[in-house]
């Protein structure tokens, strides 16, 4: 019997969009009218499809902004066709990982995901608002990813879903498209977010994205609500917490053992409180009501691989 999660939704077949937009799998809509460019990302990863149902759906609905212009992408396309349901984990990439190429794209690309990055890369330096839809290897609650600074926050505040937001500064392994650029500039106004709508193939990841990208469409201001198919957007959690990540723990070798089965956004009330071992070196929480966002201590991990981040509720 396979260990592997259930699929829970039916994959669209994304080849009618290789051709016919300003790049294979990238397509603009341009308003004709001032405004801000927004881009909506999916398939950074291959096997995260909740956002490629997203994408493409509004394109099949031929949705044009009423200002500005919208730049639709599917990223990392050749690793989705690589989908096996098999072994359906193996599809995030095929080379390497897509979104830790953004810090040397001045280099001479040598992979299929820095070669793809480079098609990419000209449509996130225009855009002034991005959206990366993602999904997560296990269950867990949505989380927004908003970086570092200020107006990440803000933004995802002002969407207000899903209910945790989290505040970090990307992954030691390479820049994250989120932070490429002017969307990782403390003097520029350009404002990127990353949502992790859940686990990659629960049907419930696909409502997850629907309701951030109606809500991010409507609050960049190139559309309003009524352009967008009904029931996407979601009723609003009651209230959002921002979570700043403070470490992220990596596994040396791949020997880390955990001590029991830990949830995402789990909040540790203890400091001190031991999380697992690391090549037999005892991992704790620094600080009481310590939040474990994504933890990926249930499963086994290669070396270097981050483990857990750890944060604080602000």
């Amino acid at each position: 019997m396979s260990d592997n999660p259930p699929i829970e939704f039916a994959f669209p077949e994304l080849r009618r969009w290789e051709a016919g937009g300003a790049a294979p799998y990238i397509h603009v809509r341009d308003s004709g009218k001032a405004g801000p460019i927004v881009m909506v990302a999916s398939l950074t990863h291959g096997n995260e499809v909740s956002g490629a149902i997203v994408v493409d759906a509004l394109l099949a609905r031929e949705l044009k902004p009423r200002r500005g212009t919208l730049i639709f992408s599917f990223n990392n396309i050749e690793a989705y066709h690589s989908f096996d349901a098999k072994n359906p984990f193996k599809s995030r990439m095929i080379d390497e990982d897509f979104n830790r190429t953004w810090g040397r794209l001045d280099q001479p690309a040598t992979t299929l995901e820095t070669r793809r990055a480079q098609v990419v890369k000209p449509f996130v330096e225009r855009a002034n608002f991005l959206l990366d839809l993602h999904s997560m290897h296990d269950d867990c609650v949505p989380l927004m990813l908003c970086g570092p600074l200020d107006r990440g926050v803000a933004l995802a505040q002002r969407l207000g879903a899903p209910a945790d937001i989290v505040r970090d500064r990307g992954h030691a392994a390479g820049k994250r498209m989120r932070d490429f650029g002017a969307f990782g500039d403390p003097k520029s106004s350009s404002t990127a977010l990353l949502i992790e709508t859940g686990q990659h193939w629960r049907a419930s990841s696909v409502t997850v994205a629907k309701d951030v990208t109606a809500r991010f469409l409507v609050e960049t201001g190139i559309m309003e609500e009524a352009d967008l198919p009904a029931g996407w957007k979601q009723p609003a959690p009651p209230r959002q917490r921002v979570v700043q990540v403070t470490h992220a723990i990596a596994t040396k070798r791949g020997n880390f053992v955990s001590a029991r089965r830990f949830e995402g956004q789990e909040v540790i009330a203890e400091a001190g409180t031991v999380l697992g071992h690391d090549d037999d070196e005892p991992v704790t929480t620094p600080y009481d009501n310590c939040v474990l966002v994504m933890p990926s201590i249930n499963r086994p991990l290669r070396a270097g691989v981050t483990v857990v981040r750890l944060g604080r509720l602000t």
